[in-house]
């Protein structure tokens, strides 16, 4: 009996408006791993405010870390952070600011989070329909505060975006929103959610250098054989 070819054997990932036989984008699924590849961000509601955390990567010792950006402001009240490919998330964030500016410009007010949120969807969804473009390979989280009210939005690379009160994106999120579900509470202050942040990430860069060392046995053993 003849096997299936793989979907990317068939082509079926050519081409981010050609779907699979089982009704799969796999550019767009391929963007989603490019995300959790990326360094680890955390956005918290907190009872003061809202909180954005994120691993600064420093991959060269000779990178001055000041030039590394992980957190952007998009006004005085907005602001996000992103994990993926970074060059993808500032392009987003620079139309944000862009969109900001306007609308103080035009209406002397401050924008609300959330039609800063929509705005960055409704782009990274035309990616995801259009021939020969390619899907925003990065997540972004937008905290902001509207009429006193803390909020926190987590954007996809397919234009789909979430209300959180808590939410991690990048590498080992999936552990990290362990420890939110079981610790986070509405009631903590930002000194305390900085707090559980730290030792949200910290946990993440040991269980990342313990896999490491078990990798690193692996190949040795490989090599040996």
């Amino acid at each position: 009996m003849q096997q299936p070819m793989p979907h990317q054997l068939m082509g079926y990932d050519r081409a981010i408006t050609m779907f699979s036989p089982d009704g799969r984008l796999l550019q767009v699924e391929y963007a989603k791993k490019t995300v959790r590849q990326g360094s680890t961000a955390i956005g918290m509601v907190c009872s003061d405010g809202v909180l954005l955390v994120a691993d600064k990567r420093v991959v060269d010792s000779l990178i001055v870390p000041e030039s590394v950006e992980k957190i952007w402001q998009i006004d005085e009240h907005i602001g996000a952070s992103a994990s993926g490919i970074l060059s993808d998330a500032r392009v987003l964030i620079d139309r944000a600011q862009l969109r900001a500016q306007q609308n103080r410009v035009t209406y002397d007010s401050e924008i609300d989070t959330l039609t800063i949120v929509k705005e960055m969807c409704d782009l990274k969804q035309v990616c995801t329909q259009s021939g020969g473009l390619r899907p925003f390979g990065v997540s972004v989280l937008v905290a902001g505060i509207d009429d006193h009210t803390p909020r926190l939005y987590e954007t996809d690379p397919i234009g789909i975006y979430f209300q959180y009160m808590a939410t991690a994106i990048g590498e080992g999120e999936i552990e990290v929103e362990e420890i939110l579900h079981s610790e986070y509470k509405p009631s903590l202050t930002i000194d305390e959610g900085l707090k559980l942040s730290l030792k949200a990430l910290k946990n993440n860069g040991k269980k990342n250098q313990k896999a490491g060392k078990i990798k690193d046995r692996e190949d040795s053993i490989r090599a040996e054989r």
